[in-house]
């Protein structure tokens, strides 16, 4: 769907510049997942420490977005869409700040983990658990790019795919704890593990409502709680 022409051409670059911010911020985002989880699959401590670190760039992005956002509304006032479009980038760099952090979450988890015990089973359903995240992320951000919102519904739809992931590891990991007691630290790691992946997807969804807010000013939705999952279990990393 093409992009509605606008009132000035600063303007016009105001949004393109803003677009290519999210493109960047997206990329490290996406980046961040996928090098989160080959850290936790190959227990790589280094990896892992390198993403709690890497977080720091998306949050600069995040932090300059905001301001472009705040200049922009401020020199142009844009009305009706145009007002729609730089909302929706900020709602869209908030969720990708959110995702940043919960992968520096799961960062903190392989760190923790060291010397833990984890199934091959159960870092093969990590693994496609993340693989059906990514895909849903860069659904949402390909969404926003086209402005297309059948990709943005698809977003949606796989959600559900990955919340039952999310459930299923969830037993498979209780099931572990009560055989095995030597397993539990490890298996309660990973619950966490799984519990920010399935966030991510949330985030991601959050994006795809986002870009519909952008097409035709629908209800943006209710911002989800805080990334850190340290409120949630004593053994819990902070963010």
């Amino acid at each position: 769907m093409a992009v509605a022409e606008h009132t000035t051409k600063a303007f016009d670059n105001d949004l393109q510049e803003l677009g290519r911010l999210i493109a960047e911020m997206g990329g490290l985002a996406e980046r961040q997942i996928v090098e989160v989880i080959e850290a936790l699959t190959k227990r790589d401590l280094e990896r892992a420490g390198r993403v709690v670190k890497a977080d720091a760039a998306i949050d600069t992005l995040q932090r300059n977005i905001e301001e472009r956002v705040v200049v922009t509304i401020a020199r142009r006032q844009p009305m009706a869409n145009d007002l729609r479009e730089v909302v929706g980038v900020l709602r869209i760099s908030n969720e990708l700040e959110r995702i940043g952090d919960l992968a520096k979450n799961i960062g903190k988890r392989v760190i923790a983990l060291h010397g833990g015990e984890i199934s091959r089973r159960s870092l093969r359903g990590v693994r496609h658990m993340a693989s059906l995240a990514l895909v849903q992320l860069r659904d949402a951000l390909d969404s926003f790019a086209r402005r297309d919102l059948v990709q943005a519904g698809t977003v949606r739809v796989r959600d559900e795919e990955v919340d039952r992931m999310d459930s299923s590891m969830f037993q498979e990991l209780l099931t572990y704890m009560f055989e095995d007691p030597g397993t539990i630290a490890a298996s309660i790691h990973l619950v966490f593990c799984t519990k920010n992946l399935e966030r991510m997807g949330d985030h991601a969804t959050n994006i795809a409502d986002a870009v519909q807010y952008i097409v035709e000013g629908s209800a943006l939705p209710v911002e989800l709680a805080p990334a850190s999952d340290a409120h949630l279990h004593p053994l819990a990393m902070g963010a």
